[in-house]
């Protein structure tokens, strides 16, 4: 019989090294490891760089109204400066026409005079066992009667500090 032919050897070698599919897992990897340093760098970076948010005053408060006169009671926490949060009235869940600008010593809407933290003349922090009170006006509308739901809202920039309720009751 016939000895076995040789096959013919494929143009490319056998021995010769195949870099071009090794190296795309290689180049991934590394661009994957970059990318993440990258963006942990630029976390730290923005995080630490910004301002810290105030929080709001934590206070035990209460509130009693006689008549027209709103009074505010700090009863322990915090300290609250008035001149850094607003203060809503609502009576018998209608929103006052006029809003306390504390601190103030006349406003319309409301009898000069205020007295405490609420009076723009003095101190304007009210704090442990500090009260604090305002009178509404009658031009304002609607004036607490004796018996009617008063809600006194306290916020902070828009955190709510306390949302208090009570009854109006005669002097």
């Amino acid at each position: 019989m016939f000895p076995p032919v040789p096959r013919p050897r494929s143009p490319r070698r056998i021995d010769r090294p195949r870099f071009d599919r090794a190296f795309a897992p290689i180049a991934a990897v590394c661009l994957l490891l970059l990318v993440v340093v990258l963006g942990g760098g630029f976390a730290a970076i923005v995080t630490s760089a910004a301002d810290p948010i105030d929080p709001a005053p934590t206070a035990s408060l209460s509130v009693t109204v006689e008549e027209s006169t709103v009074t505010l009671s700090h009863e322990g926490g915090d300290p609250i400066d008035v001149s850094d949060v607003r203060i809503s009235v609502r009576v018998d869940g209608e929103a006052l026409s006029e809003q306390p600008p504390v601190p103030f010593f006349s406003a319309s809407g409301f009898e000069p005079g205020p007295t405490g933290a609420f009076n723009s003349a003095g101190t304007t922090t009210l704090s442990a066992g500090d009260r604090a009170s305002f009178s509404i006006a009658g031009t304002n509308d609607p004036v607490p009667t004796p018996g009617a739901t008063v809600e006194v809202r306290i916020d902070a920039g828009s955190t709510p500090v306390a949302r208090l309720s009570t009854t109006a009751t005669e002097a």
